[in-house]
């Protein structure tokens, strides 16, 4: 049954594809665009007055981690307050399917390393049982998904630090092709993430040319974003190459002021091959500080075998000695190419987001320097507590870029917005959840980043829908999917790494399908969006 007809009346169009805004009116009816033009008239249909707000194609996260918290919170509410209509979830390697019978408990012990507890009914065996159980429930805005390699990898060979065999490649592949062919958007990896980051190129390039044959997309978050971060994006733009797959990039970064400054020397890799026919973009948040779980502080062999060997390695002398060394001096012997946070931007620099048990949430807020101060011991020691009184479920947030390597990466022709929040239901996440939209949109109305307004929504709307194959959303075109956001021109984020959950200025109306989750700034409570197919 169609939604009733909606005619905006008075607003200034901003159309997706970048070029300037145009007064006019857009009308709605049956959940799509009817008509765009200067005046229009629609007998029948309820008015809303623009009164000279923009009107866009609502906004898509092209990087996010939503999978679960869609489950619990299928309203969505942080994502409808900032003109989101469409999020892209399962990056990094990290998915709630597929999953077997055996596979289900460390399915989701590794998500839960990332996001906090994972029920048993809250992971799922394919991407088809995934979707069901959001499409029951009703959401509010569109969901993209991607399967994620740890799934694969942990179905095939659980917690195993070694390439897989090529018998286990052709299972990682048949599992992955099932998931493609009931509708996912492609593969992510993150090859910094146990399971993830023991995969071989043989392995990869395996899946990647998995993906290509479907015609869906592969995304990295790459294996280094610091001193291997050139070597990381060549890895990358070697496997679609070898694949044929297309690529994304994930949260394109130079993190550690040592290595502030390489992110033009990134950027134009990708510049270089894409000019050679290989199709790849990036997407990156608007913030100087990125998020993660606390287990990205520890090199990836330290998990190997999993949270309990990891656990009972940290307890025992030996191995805390071993870690220790690795944390502080920077490289473990048994991961090349793995840096050390900690060496690179200081115990002051972890804060800690969210914890999974209840009995540590009053260090929430807390830097891991001022955690060990006021325990009277080594910051080494905190973290190794931390990471067991916790189970490795706590995250962090990292304050570790730089203005100017941000600032190109915002701006550039290749880039999409993505929020890469990390939300849970308590703690102090990082406000790239709660603010990422308006602050980028009121960071191009300042005219930072060397972005017009206009070009700041195409990178939210039309480049991230071609991206994922959305071919009816991300255009105010007739005949798309009526997926809208009105705001203001003094559109701001009011989000604070002090107080991280605070709703944005500005964005006043939101509608999924022709229908209002968002009204006069208000939420409905309606529940339109669906889990998006590719074709």
């Amino acid at each position: 049954m169609g939604s009733s007809p909606i005619l905006i009346r008075g607003a200034r169009l901003i159309d997706g594809t970048g070029a300037p805004w145009f007064p006019g009116d857009l009308l709605v009816a049956d959940g799509r665009i009817a008509a765009v033009g200067a005046t229009l008239a629609a007998d029948g249909a309820e008015p809303v007055e623009a009164a000279g707000r923009y009107l866009a194609p609502g906004f898509i996260d092209a990087h996010a981690h939503d999978d679960l918290i869609y489950l619990r919170q299928p309203g969505r509410p942080e994502k409808v307050a900032q003109g989101v209509t469409t999020v892209v979830v399962g990056n990094c390697s990290f998915g709630l399917y597929p999953q077997t019978t055996l596979s289900a408990p460390a399915l989701r012990e590794h998500f839960g390393n990332l996001l906090g507890t994972v029920a048993e009914e809250e992971s799922f065996a394919d991407f088809a049982a995934y979707r069901t159980a959001l499409d029951g429930r009703g959401i509010a805005i569109n969901l993209v998904s991607l399967v994620g390699h740890a799934a694969l990898r942990l179905a095939v060979m659980g917690w195993q630090n070694r390439p897989a065999t090529a018998d286990e490649r052709e299972a990682m592949a048949l599992l992955l092709a099932d998931q493609l062919r009931q509708g996912a958007h492609g593969l992510s990896l993150g090859l910094v993430y146990p399971p993830s980051a023991w995969a071989d190129r043989d392995e990869l390039v395996r899946l990647a040319g998995v993906v290509a044959e479907h015609g869906a997309l592969l995304t990295a978050h790459v294996r280094s974003y610091e001193g291997g971060l050139i070597a990381s994006v060549d890895e990358f733009l070697d496997l679609l190459k070898a694949g044929g797959a297309s690529g994304l990039l994930s949260h394109l970064q130079a993190a550690g002021r040592p290595y502030w400054g390489s992110l033009p020397r990134a950027v134009e890799r990708l510049e270089v091959a894409r000019r050679g026919g290989v199709d790849v973009s990036f997407d990156m948040y608007p913030y100087p500080a990125g998020s993660s779980t606390i287990l990205q502080l520890l090199p990836p062999s330290a998990l190997a075998g999993g949270v309990d060997v990891l656990l009972a390695r940290i307890a025992h002398e030996e191995g805390h000695a071993l870690l220790r060394r690795a944390v502080e001096d920077g490289h473990a012997p048994g991961d090349p190419g793995w840096e050390s946070k900690i060496r690179l931007i200081g115990w002051e620099n972890v804060r800690i987001g969210g914890v999974a048990e209840a009995a540590l949430r009053p260090l929430e807020g807390l830097s891991l320097a001022e955690i060990a101060e006021a325990r009277r011991e080594a910051p080494f020691d905190t973290l190794a507590w931390l990471v067991a009184a916790d189970r490795g479920r706590t995250n962090i947030v990292m304050f570790q870029l730089d203005e100017r390597d941000l600032a190109l990466a915002l701006g550039h022709p290749l880039h999409m917005l993505g929020s890469d929040g990390l939300p849970r239901e308590t703690g102090k996440p990082h406000p790239r959840a709660f603010g990422s939209f308006p602050r980028y949109l009121a960071r191009a109305v300042r005219g930072e980043d060397g972005l017009r307004l206009e070009e700041a929504v195409r990178h939210m709307t039309s480049m991230p829908a071609q991206r994922f194959g959305l071919s009816d959303r991300g255009l105010l075109r007739p005949g798309m999917a009526a997926d809208l956001t009105l705001f203001t021109a003094d559109v701001s984020d009011r989000a604070t790494f002090q107080d991280p959950t605070l709703p944005p200025h500005g964005i006043t109306d939101v509608l999924v399908a022709g229908r209002f989750v968002l009204r006069d700034g208000g939420h409905t409570g309606a529940r339109p969006g669906r889990t998006l197919t590719r074709a």
